[in-house]
């Protein structure tokens, strides 16, 4: 099915009532949309570098110089893609009743003896990117690590211009912070 590109603007901002969104989502994609996306999405930042994949409404992997890094729409960093971006945002913990309370009013809060909500933040906006809740002292979750270069390769035909392996260099980070 080709979408057009207003059709496609509306269906990323959710203005596209239900039946069509499963009429798009059930039928044939066009071969060029993940490319239209990709130019809609660079349309709408201010920053330069080339938005190589989208990761959630607000952060992208893109291609600065020779390095890939995740990025918010704003501008803001978040470092080495292959690193949990979450370990480089602002992260708020409601592990306490009261914390609880303002976002899960009245009895559908967790009980704050059995988890904690853990909300991500950016540094540069103060959106929220993500929120887990998640048992006490459970690691970061680490939602994706796309291997690029095959995606690029193999999926789109379009290989990237330097090959970088895909590996988590989560731990990286976190031996930095004990230095």
């Amino acid at each position: 099915m080709s979408l057009s590109c207003e059709d496609l603007a509306d269906l990323i901002d959710g203005r596209l009532p239900w039946p069509q969104v499963r009429s798009i989502i059930s039928a044939p994609k066009d071969d060029d949309r993940f490319q239209r996306l990709l130019e809609l999405l660079q349309a709408r930042v201010a920053w330069p570098e080339r938005i190589l994949l989208p990761l959630s409404d607000h952060l992208c992997v893109v291609e600065k110089g020779r390095e890939r890094i995740v990025k918010c729409r704003c501008g803001q960093e978040f470092g080495d893609w292959r690193c949990n971006w979450k370990l480089l945002a602002l992260m708020l913990v409601r592990d306490d009743e009261t914390s609880l309370q303002e976002i899960y009013p009245g009895r559908s809060a967790p009980d704050p003896e059995h988890c904690e909500v853990r909300e991500y933040i950016c540094s540069g906006c103060a959106t929220l990117l993500k929120v887990e809740a998640v048992p006490f002292g459970y690691p970061i979750i680490f939602d994706a690590l796309p291997d690029l270069d095959t995606f690029y390769r193999e999926w789109l035909g379009a290989p990237l211009s330097d090959k970088i392996p895909c590996e988590d260099r989560s731990a990286a980070v976190i031996e930095q912070w004990s230095r």
